[in-house]
């Protein structure tokens, strides 16, 4: 059988906080787990018109302090966006910020409530265009 990919497993600290950051990058939840026993649940989200490549979020109900504080240790997740100025707008105006802005009209990068990098991809390129082309970086990507 050839490898087939499943999904992403993130831990998050905060279930509804993290699933309406992943809303707002329009992520749908697919499926969801609860499990008593374990004492956790996972989230599976998805881009609408691609289900079958999810991110798993994974929220244990009595904390996680094996949470690292810098989830950089898996690198990041990478969506393509019809319109990168409009998506990287959107976030912005709900508060997110744009840690590396689309300058060059083609990449963004911005961190989830849980410190997780995701890498947002033009589909082509676009002009670069004001403000984001003479935006400055802000903390780390």
């Amino acid at each position: 059988m050839p490898l087939k990919y499943l999904h992403t497993m993130v831990r998050v600290k905060d279930l509804e906080k993290s699933m309406a950051f992943f809303a707002l990058l329009g992520l749908e939840e697919t499926r969801r787990v609860d499990n008593e026993k374990g004492r956790f649940t996972l989230v599976f989200m998805a881009p609408p018109e691609q289900p079958e490549c999810p991110i798993e979020l994974t929220y244990n109900w009595d904390g996680d302090e094996a949470l690292p504080s810098d989830s950089r240790h898996f690198g990041h997740l990478a969506y393509r966006v019809e319109n990168i100025y409009e998506t990287c707008q959107k976030l912005q105006d709900a508060g997110v910020i744009i840690n590396r802005p689309p300058r060059d009209g083609h990449m963004a990068f911005v961190r989830s409530p849980d410190n997780i990098s995701i890498e947002l991809l033009q589909d082509g390129y676009l002009d670069p265009m004001e403000p984001w082309a003479s935006m400055e970086n802000t903390g780390h990507w």
